[in-house]
């Protein structure tokens, strides 16, 4: 992990973890170590300037366990519901940009991708058919498991540049690989434009990496091969940490220091995450809004 610190320059960061946890309490201590100091278009005037770098984090196996952060901010039902989101769609009928709604989800995105002209519906046009790009790869890597064409991506160059929040995953990129006793391991790069390090990140990769198993699965079926799940590699061209969250991180940055990530990390069998992510699974089955629903509604 060494950053490229030079005069003028966004700061480089290379990160290697075995698991996610591993991986998110390395890339906090990197950024707020090292990162650069610059404001963003969200500060209030009192809020001091973000740590701010170009990091690149690779996982060797982003299923391993312990998987669960216990103190990254949000909980189990807040994770499975982003992870639903992602995987499964079902926030995707909050889609409504001519009516003041989301503009887009991930999801959306990956799976159902139609360029608009304008996404605010003036005079807006479909050109082109929608694409399931997830089954795109799936169906690239079961015909030719070495291709460099098995990737999707989430960015509109006719609409997302006028919106006031585009995506901020641009791109998955996938290849297998033979393992020496012939499984296949799926191989995954995401390419991300900007995120937000402590409160977003380890949401986004977790459900990215999920994401990752399904396609591995899904290309073993077709191929009636094994198709485990290799390593994973995020990419941030800005990953940081705003100002505003600064006396949060500070007292979870002193904890990383004094003692071992996996006194802070559950696995994903743990009795409490497990009884919490059943019931909000369960939930959610009911309704898919329930999490975002205030919560004496739910």
């Amino acid at each position: 992990m060494t950053p490229v610190l030079t005069a003028g320059f966004v700061p480089v960061i290379s990160i290697t973890a075995d698991c996610l946890p591993q991986a998110w309490e390395k890339a906090v201590l990197a950024v707020w170590d090292n990162g650069l100091d610059v404001k963003t278009q969200y500060d209030k005037p009192q809020d001091p300037p973000s740590k701010d770098a170009t990091v690149i984090i690779t996982i060797t196996d982003p299923l391993a366990e312990p998987r669960i952060h216990k103190n990254f901010p949000g909980g189990p039902a807040e994770l499975e519901a982003y992870r639903q989101e992602v995987v499964n769609g079902i926030h995707d009928h909050w889609i409504g940009p001519a009516v003041g709604k989301w503009t887009y989800t991930y999801h959306q995105r990956l799976f159902d991708y139609c360029p608009v002209e304008n996404l605010r519906g003036q005079n807006s046009l479909k050109p082109f058919k929608k694409v399931d790009q997830i089954q795109y790869i799936i169906n690239k890597l079961s015909e030719t498991s070495h291709t460099r064409r098995a990737q999707a991506i989430t960015w509109m160059p006719t609409a997302d540049p006028d919106t006031d929040d585009p995506p901020c995953l641009q791109r998955i990129w996938c290849r297998l690989v033979a393992d020496r006793d012939g499984t296949m391991s799926l191989n995954m790069n995401t390419h991300w434009r900007s995120r937000d390090l402590y409160k977003a990140w380890f949401m986004n990769v977790y459900a990215i990496t999920d994401l990752q198993r399904i396609i591995a699965e899904e290309i073993s079926k077709k191929i009636n091969r094994q198709v485990t799940v290799g390593r994973y590699v995020d990419i941030s061209d800005s990953l940081h940490i705003y100002g505003s969250y600064f006396n949060d991180v500070s007292k979870e940055v002193a904890k990383m220091r004094q003692s071992p990530f996996s006194g802070r990390a559950w696995q994903s069998t743990h009795p409490a995450f497990e009884m919490m992510t059943k019931e909000a699974r369960e939930n959610l089955a009911k309704d898919p809004d329930w999490y975002a629903k205030p919560r004496d509604a739910k």
